[in-house]
C-alpha cells in the first residue's frame, strides 16, 4: 500500500463509521483492502501512540512475559506489530501470537500481515481455549457491549499482564479506570500511574478531569503533503495523539511503601504563564492542579506544554505548590 493507491471513498467511509459508531466493528472492514486503508492511515496514527507507550515502558526497564501474546480485537494488527517490535523476543523460542476479532478479514488481514515480516512465527487464530500470557488490546471500549466487556475480563483474569490502549476521550478514559479499581486487587498498575492506591479521578472533585496523555507524532508527516492532504480530508489535527492507557502486570504481594519525594505524573497538557506553570498532578496523596513556579524549575516551566517534555517526576509539594521537582525516565513525552 502507498499513497498512490488510496481509495479515498474507503477512508471517508470508514472514518464516517468510526466517528458515528454506525455499525458494530465487525461490520467496518468489508474486504481486504479496507483494512489495508486503514492500516496504512488511521492505524498508523494509533501505531505512533503505541510507540510513545512502549518506549514509556522500555525506558522504566519494564519487560512483558514471554509466551503467547494474544491481540483481542485485533483490528489490523498494529498493536501486536508494535509491541513484537518493541521486545522482539515475543517471537522467539516457544513463544507464540494469537490474534482474535469478529471479523475474520481482521483475523486473517492480521496474521498475513506478521507472517510477511516473520515468516518462522507462530500466528494463528485464537482458539479460545489456551490463556494469553501477555494480553495486548488496543481501541475496544467504545465497542464492547455487557458480553464482549465480560469476554474480555475472562482474558484479562487469566494473562499474566496487559498492555492496553484506548482513545483519550473523557468517557473511555473514565472507563479504564474503573476497569483499574476492577482489576487491582490481582494485578500491579506499571503506566501511567504513579501509585497502586485508588484512582484520585474518583472522587467528585475531580470529576471534570480524565487520565489522558498525548504521544507526539514523528515530525516529518508535517512536510509530508500526502499526510497533511489526508489530514485536511479526515479531519484530524495531526499535532494531536490523545490517548488513555493502562499496563497491569500480575501482583505479586503488597507495594511498598511510598518514598520521599512521592512519585508523581502529569495528566493531559500543562500550561505555561510567565512566573509558573500549572498541571493537573497525579500521586498517591490524589490528583489535583499544582503550580511550578519558574524558579523551582525554569527550564521545565518554558517547555513543559511540549509533547516531548516530561510528565512524570519525583516531586514534593505543599498547599497545590511544587517546591522540587525531578524528571524520571528520561523523556516522557
Amino acid at each position: 500500500m502507498n499513497w498512490s493507491d488510496l481509495n479515498w471513498s474507503i477512508l471517508d467511509r470508514l472514518r464516517d463509521g468510526f466517528l458515528h459508531e454506525a455499525a458494530p466493528a465487525s461490520q467496518y472492514w468489508r474486504s481486504h483492502d479496507d483494512l489495508a486503508h486503514y492500516d496504512f492511515t488511521f492505524g498508523a496514527r494509533i501505531g505512533w501512540k503505541w510507540d510513545h507507550v512502549l518506549g514509556e515502558l522500555s525506558r522504566r526497564g519494564w519487560q512483558p512475559p514471554l509466551g503467547t501474546t494474544l491481540d483481542w480485537g485485533c483490528g489490523s494488527g498494529v498493536a501486536h506489530r508494535r509491541v513484537i517490535s518493541q521486545w522482539p523476543d515475543l517471537l522467539g523460542e516457544n513463544t507464540a501470537v494469537r490474534v482474535w476479532d469478529h471479523s475474520v478479514f481482521s483475523r486473517n488481514y492480521s496474521i498475513d500481515r506478521l507472517r510477511a515480516s516473520h515468516p518462522a512465527a507462530d500466528v494463528a487464530s485464537w482458539d479460545n481455549r489456551s490463556p494469553a500470557t501477555l494480553l495486548v488490546v488496543s481501541h475496544v471500549l467504545n465497542e464492547l457491549n455487557e458480553a464482549g466487556q465480560n469476554a474480555l475480563a475472562a482474558q484479562i483474569d487469566q494473562a499474566q499482564a496487559v498492555i492496553w490502549l484506548e482513545p483519550g476521550t473523557s468517557s473511555v478514559a473514565n472507563a479504564l479506570v474503573e476497569w483499574r479499581q476492577r482489576l487491582l486487587p490481582k494485578f500491579r498498575a506499571v503506566y501511567p500511574c504513579p501509585h497502586q492506591g485508588a484512582c484520585g479521578l474518583l472522587k467528585p472533585e475531580n470529576a471534570r478531569h480524565w487520565c489522558h496523555h498525548f504521544a507526539a507524532p514523528p515530525s516529518w508527516i508535517f512536510a509530508d503533503s500526502n499526510w497533511v492532504k489526508f489530514g485536511k480530508q479526515a479531519g484530524i489535527d495531526l499535532r494531536s495523539l490523545p490517548y488513555s492507557a493502562l499496563v497491569l502486570e500480575r501482583s505479586e504481594g503488597p507495594e511498598s511503601a511510598p518514598q520521599t519525594p512521592i512519585a508523581g505524573r502529569v495528566l493531559g497538557r500543562p500550561t505555561l504563564h510567565k512566573p509558573y506553570a500549572r498541571a493537573l498532578g497525579c500521586d498517591s496523596t490524589g490528583v489535583q492542579t499544582l503550580t511550578v513556579p519558574k524558579r523551582t524549575a525554569p527550564q521545565l516551566v518554558k517547555r513543559w506544554d511540549r509533547a516531548k517534555s516530561p510528565r512524570y517526576f519525583d516531586w514534593k509539594h505543599s498547599d497545590a505548590i511544587v517546591s522540587s521537582i525531578d524528571a524520571r525516565f528520561g523523556i516522557d513525552d
